[in-house]
């Protein structure tokens, strides 16, 4: 259940690190052969933010708010009748920017608690994902009903816990995932009704001046 937990980490931890890196560090390494040819190696630097870019969708989609903002706004688009106005990608761009603003005092949490002590060398890898998966987990925890956890121990059949923080990442993940889609959802039916409203009510004065 850790190694999962840590997979979906290692984007927020890892991006911080690459872009701190130090800058004598040399991306491309080139070195001349005894036959006068020259081989290239990449640094770890650069493939570690490549394993994290490939990471960061799925955290992104996952582990933030992105899934309820950007649920909200394309139906706040359908209730005022504006079609495809704004674009698909403005409304994207949107939702990330919110997103980002929800989230900075968690992703503030995790530098300090777990990328900065690495950064120093204080910790290891391993526990500095640990402690960067405490705020992040207690985000989701917060946000996720009881009953989809429930709804979730049972599909999975997991053992009963006395607490949240018993509760599995691999448990805790698709409960917070779904968890943000009923929320979405219910946010966007309370924006459309006064809309709606409003459409029966033009209606209705239009027929009834023939």
């Amino acid at each position: 259940m850790r190694h999962l937990q840590r997979l979906f980490l290692l984007p927020l931890l890892l991006a911080p690190l690459c872009a701190l890196a130090a800058p004598g560090v040399d991306a491309i390494t080139t070195t001349t052969n005894a036959d006068g040819g020259q081989t290239y190696t990449l640094s770890i630097q650069v493939l570690l933010f490549m394993t994290a870019l490939s990471l960061l969708p799925a955290a992104l989609l996952l582990m933030t708010s992105f899934t309820r903002i950007v649920i909200v706004l394309a139906i706040l688009r359908q209730a005022l009748g504006t079609q495809n106005t704004p674009s698909n990608q403005i409304l994207v761009g949107l939702a990330l920017f919110l997103t980002a603003f929800v989230m900075m005092p968690v992703f503030q949490e995790c530098y300090q608690v777990g990328v900065k002590p690495y950064l120093e060398e204080r910790l290891e890898l391993n526990q500095a994902l640990e402690n960067a998966a405490l705020p992040v987990r207690d985000f989701m925890l917060a946000q996720t009903r009881e009953s989809d956890l429930e709804l979730f121990a049972r599909i999975g059949r997991f053992e009963q816990m006395q607490s949240k923080s018993e509760v599995p990442f691999s448990m805790l993940l698709p409960a917070f995932a779904t968890s943000e889609l009923k929320t979405g959802f219910q946010i966007g039916f309370l924006i459309f009704i006064p809309f709606l409203i409003i459409d029966l009510v033009v209606a209705s004065v239009l027929m009834s001046m023939g």
